[in-house]
């Protein structure tokens, strides 16, 4: 909404790319993360569902988007997209996240029913009297001036507490330093639960890299996205660069990926589901099949030929509806924010750099024919990459994952006898 305001293509590089970019990017990653934690059997199924969902809307979007621009204008336009987009909040409220048990906890007594998220708390009893210590050193000598100043002989301990005024002055300075003591220990343990969190963060980054098949995937998936994603930006330029009139043109090349996409995430999605389907297999041969295919568009010739490679193209696409599952099987459940992340971000890098460098190609050759060419082999050398990774046979994709115990509390039960 608020790029319908935008004076200038600047201001619209910050509100419609790094803004919303930004937040479809958080969008994306958390509702797959939610959707994984909140079902298991099914999945695939659910995974399909909500990939469907988005290749339907773009599908709409594209046609309606024409229509929104002729009858109010690009700011028009930009403003209805974006009040559409606000229903967002509405879906997004209904997300929770799961609890770890469904039974109630019991609860703590007295000061351990803290939760453990606080345990920077704990010990502030007693840790300030130590740093009142510190502070005191660096009040003595004020403390000792003022005392000669007020006497005008060596300082005396009980001269305070025959004046009230000074009594109260003494309290007042009491109470300052043990609340700037406790806010300096508060301050000092937050700084080192942070610094701790950061590398309990970095730790766990080398261990998901450390795994020869999220390692694989990540290359994997940068290779597809460089590869996989242009292809359906000019399969028209091919077309024509191919001599197909125009009158030959059933339905829009693009129509067709968009369809078959749609297609292809829910019914990968319901395949994953299978028991007796290894899931990164069924990934890896989707890969391998896009690689050839997109080698293959050079040699055809025809409207019908490319329909048809267009068509196998958008189905094989729809396997973003299985990544998140491959990605769950290979780092489990508990670290499947995380590692998604980090998968989505080479995602993000390989869509910025694919279509540059397939201009490029473009540029230096005048012909297609070598950008997918260098297409195909990106996506094939990503599927054999992952297939080496996977052999010997995938062990976590044939086991359920271990559910996460419960928290428990133990408790000491003394007895005065």
């Amino acid at each position: 909404m608020l790029s319908s305001f935008a004076p200038n293509i600047y201001f619209l590089l910050f509100s419609y790319g790094i803004v919303v970019g930004l937040g479809c990017g958080l969008l994306y990653t958390a509702t797959v993360t939610i959707t994984c934690q909140y079902f298991d059997s099914r999945r695939g199924l659910a995974l399909g569902l909500i990939s469907t969902g988005s290749s339907v809307g773009l599908f709409i979007y594209a046609a309606l988007q024409k229509l929104l621009i002729e009858f109010y204008g690009l700011d028009g336009c930009l403003l209805i997209v974006g009040a559409v987009a606000l229903n967002i909040l509405a879906c997004g409220s209904l997300m929770r996240p799961l609890q770890a048990s469904v039974s109630p906890l019991p609860e703590k007594a007295a000061v351990e029913n803290v939760p453990e998220k606080y345990s920077i708390y704990n010990e502030q009893e007693k840790c300030p009297e130590e740093n009142i210590s510190i502070l005191e050193k660096s009040c003595r000598g004020e403390e000792k001036w003022k005392s000669t100043f007020a006497t005008g002989d060596a300082p005396q301990e009980d001269a305070p507490c025959k004046n009230p005024a000074a009594a109260a002055h003494a309290r007042d300075t009491e109470t300052y330093r043990q609340k700037v003591a406790e806010q300096t220990y508060f301050c000092t343990q937050l700084a080192k639960r942070k610094w701790q969190l950061y590398r309990t963060y970095c730790r766990e980054t080398a261990a998901l890299f450390k795994n020869k098949v999220f390692s694989s995937l990540f290359i994997a998936i940068l290779l597809f996205d460089i590869g996989g994603f242009p292809p359906s930006l000019l399969m028209e330029d091919v077309a024509r660069s191919s001599n197909v009139k125009e009158e030959d043109f059933i339905m829009p090349l693009i129509s067709i990926i968009g369809i078959m996409t749609a297609v292809g995430k829910l019914l990968l999605g319901i395949l994953a589901d299978f028991k007796w389907i290894n899931t990164l297999y069924l990934y890896v041969v989707t890969l391998i099949t896009m690689g050839l295919a997109l080698c293959a568009i050079p040699l055809a010739k025809s409207y019908a030929t490319l329909a048809i490679l267009s068509a196998i193209l958008g189905f094989l696409t729809g396997n973003w509806s299985i990544f998140p599952y491959v990605t769950t099987k290979t780092v489990g459940i508990e670290k499947l924010a995380h590692a998604y992340g980090i998968l989505m971000f080479f995602a993000g890098l390989g869509n910025s750099l694919g279509p540059p460098i397939i201009g490029w190609f473009y540029d230096w050759t005048q012909t297609y024919d070598i950008a997918f060419y260098f297409s195909g082999i990106c996506v094939l050398l990503g599927g054999l990459i992952l297939l080496l990774a996977a052999l010997p046979p995938w062990g976590p994709c044939n086991k359920q994952l271990p559910k996460a115990a419960p928290t428990t509390f133990l408790y000491k039960v003394t007895s005065n006898v």
